[in-house]
């Protein structure tokens, strides 16, 4: 099928975003509510990455061209390098035919079954929640945000990170994929593998700072890593600005946006990402 992206060719000066997040994974807007966004906030180019999902990509492509908005094909995959996290986004892969899909199949299919056995350890510790159907879209425990969402909304937990310690109390683990196994099914997929927000440093997150970018590299053959992201700090953007261009790597700049009002998708310039944009066939002239 032919997309936007096929042949597509943009100013330096167009507006892309290649971070962002629906209600296919942890966002919280439905795709269509973001894309309708996007179109009227005047992007060029966007890239939705939800955690683990590439089976949505070519249906998020369809309706993003029925607004006449190019959508590259995305993904935030999770994984870890010898136990420590470390979010992978790919781009530019065949959302139809592809070597990642089995990897995320199996991470959604595996953080589903904990997401149950949490929900249920939930209830045999005396937890009810009347309220079910209300707080949840379809009344369905689907995601570990899930769990949460049903604590704060019964008022078992007053907040994210009270809730996130209860259900880890409860049994939940977060689920990934190895990063050596995801980077490779990317790229015999012909796409690109990124490290994202390398420079984020709370909330479990590992920081991969250029030492240690250094020893992932020396194993993974990783593309390069998202610079510009809403939790780095000006002076870690041009830590990792030196670091891409001492080693020759990709950047890519995105909001990590999850909903409205929180945080939002960004406007990039194309021309900070040429490099990528162009490794994956889209043109900056």
């Amino acid at each position: 099928m032919e997309r936007l992206t096929d042949n597509l060719t943009l100013s330096p000066d167009a507006s892309i975003d290649l971070h962002m997040h629906t209600t296919f994974s942890d966002g919280r807007w439905p795709a269509e509510q973001l894309l309708d966004f996007l179109v009227n906030e005047g992007f060029d180019l966007v890239a939705v990455t939800d955690h683990d999902r590439v089976d949505t990509v070519a249906g998020i492509q369809e309706l993003a061209a029925q607004k006449k908005l190019p959508v590259l094909a995305g993904v935030e995959m999770s994984t870890e390098w010898r136990g420590k996290m470390g979010h992978v986004l790919c781009y530019g892969f065949d959302p139809e035919n592809n070597y990642l899909r089995e990897i995320t199949e199996s991470v959604v299919r595996r953080q589903y079954e904990n997401t149950q056995q949490v929900y249920e350890e939930l209830q045999r510790k005396g937890y009810e929640f009347p309220r079910k159907d209300e707080l949840l879209p379809d009344g369905e425990v689907r995601l570990p945000r899930d769990n949460i969402r049903l604590l704060t909304g019964h008022n078992y937990a007053s907040d994210w990170h009270s809730g996130l310690k209860i259900i880890q109390e409860a049994g939940f683990i977060s689920v990934h994929a190895d990063m050596a196994e995801v980077v490779d099914a990317a790229h015999r997929s012909g796409a690109v593998s990124l490290i994202a927000h390398p420079g984020r440093q709370e909330r479990g997150f590992t920081f991969y700072d250029p030492a240690l970018l250094d020893e992932v590299r020396a194993e993974i053959p990783l593309d390069g890593i998202e610079v510009y992201h809403p939790y780095h700090s000006p002076q870690i953007i041009e830590t990792y600005l030196d670091y891409v261009k001492k080693h020759n790597l990709l950047l890519s700049t995105g909001s990590d946006s999850h909903c409205i009002p929180n945080r939002m998708p960004k406007k990039h310039r194309a021309e900070i990402s040429r490099n990528l944009l162009e490794r994956v066939g889209i043109q900056v002239l």
